[in-house]
């Protein structure tokens, strides 16, 4: 994400920290349990120059761990890979009795942090493979899989979740704040808009629409499309900004209710209907041609468009007044290659996994019932 052309600080920041500090904290153990068993060690110019690359790469590590834009995928893996093989090298360096009396690895702890940094990295699914990839790396460099290995597969894994959890709720915490405060910013400019339009522009259409009536002759089309603009208007400025939500949904009450004119009436739920963006997207434009389609076959006509959400599916049901579709009309069409805006709305609803149902008769006007379940994601 960006804000003016600034990257978004991580989140998860703090956790990539906490990875630093326990590396560095378990090294220096790790350090300490060499010293302590050099003598014991078939092979201890094996086990310091382990422990000479375990000083690099932490130091590697520390250094791009700490900044947001070096926390590559690639890093990440390469860490939990050389952790796994500077940990196998332990048959080479360890003696026979160390093995028989349980001693720790050349690696010891320190091998525990890679799941952390792919679960800050990649989230839960990452940390966990992460972790298992190392317990299988410990049961190979203990050249055995029993409930010691087990019990390390089951911490390193557990681990890696837990930051992996954290690290997503992070993420997607700060993400639903910004998208609050981008939504609060432009609530407040859509009603200091909405303020100077009501105190400009809606007051002379208004005067417009009045005056016009009352002179009448061309003056009345006139003052019938200032109405029209200045319902326009008034639903722009009342209506929530259609932004998508952080699930990738938008509102199709407040996408429908643009669509008000003066011959266009338009009814929909007192709260959010929330859609995938993609799905409000197209319901808005049939919505939109069959409005057209009534001012162009219907001129003068009266439209309503109710949306009524079901909870598993909305229904938007587009009526008019108009004098209707003549029998065989449509067939006959259809017959000569002029699909039109009737095929055009039902393969719009037919992509969205809905139903399309239209119902008309000479002299009784048009309507369109389109139904949509909720969970329709449209095909892109």
């Amino acid at each position: 994400m960006t804000r003016r052309g600034t990257a978004t600080p991580d989140p998860a920041t703090p956790l990539w920290w906490a990875t630093i500090a326990l590396r560095v904290v378990t090294l220096l153990f790790g350090v300490g349990a060499v010293f302590v068993h050099r003598a014991d060690f078939d092979r201890p110019w094996l086990a310091w120059t382990v422990v000479g690359v375990m000083v690099v790469w932490t130091v590697v590590t520390s250094l791009a761990y700490a900044r947001e834009n070096w926390r590559r995928h690639w890093l990440v893996i390469i860490d939990v890979v050389l952790t796994s093989a500077l940990m196998m090298t332990s048959p080479w360096v360890l003696s026979d009795a160390q093995y028989a009396i349980d001693d720790p690895l050349v690696t010891t702890v320190w091998a525990a942090v890679p799941p952390l940094a792919a679960g800050a990295r990649f989230g839960a699914s990452g940390g966990v493979l992460a972790g298992l990839f190392v317990a299988a790396a410990t049961g190979i460099a203990r050249t055995q899989f029993d409930l010691d290995v087990a019990r390390d597969a089951v911490l390193l894994a557990a681990s890696g979740l837990l930051v992996g959890m954290a690290a997503t709720i992070a993420r997607r915490s700060a993400a639903a704040l910004e998208q609050a405060l981008r939504t609060e910013a432009a609530t407040a400019e859509r009603e200091r808009l909405a303020r100077s339009i009501h105190d400009s522009v809606l007051q002379v259409l208004a005067r417009v629409r009045k005056r016009g009536g009352e002179v009448g002759g061309e003056a009345a089309e006139l003052a019938k499309m200032a109405g029209e603009q200045e319902i326009a208007l008034r639903a722009l400025v009342t209506t929530e900004p259609i932004v998508p939500s952080i699930s990738g949904t938008t509102d199709l009450r407040a996408a429908l209710q643009l669509l008000a004119t003066p011959s266009v009436n338009v009814s929909a739920p007192a709260g959010e209907v929330a859609l995938p963006a993609h799905t409000t997207s197209e319901l808005l434009a049939l919505t939109r041609e069959a409005l057209t389609n009534v001012e162009k076959h219907a001129p003068g006509a009266s439209a309503w468009v109710l949306l009524e959400d079901l909870g598993s599916e909305v229904v938007v049901s587009i009526r008019d007044d108009g004098p209707g579709i003549e029998p065989g009309r449509l067939e006959r069409a259809a017959a000569q290659g002029h699909l039109g805006v009737v095929e055009s709305i039902r393969g719009r609803v037919r992509d969205l996994g809905g139903t399309a149902t239209l119902d008309t008769a000479p002299g009784g006007g048009t309507e369109w019932e389109v139904k949509v379940p909720t969970k329709a994601r449209g095909k892109r």
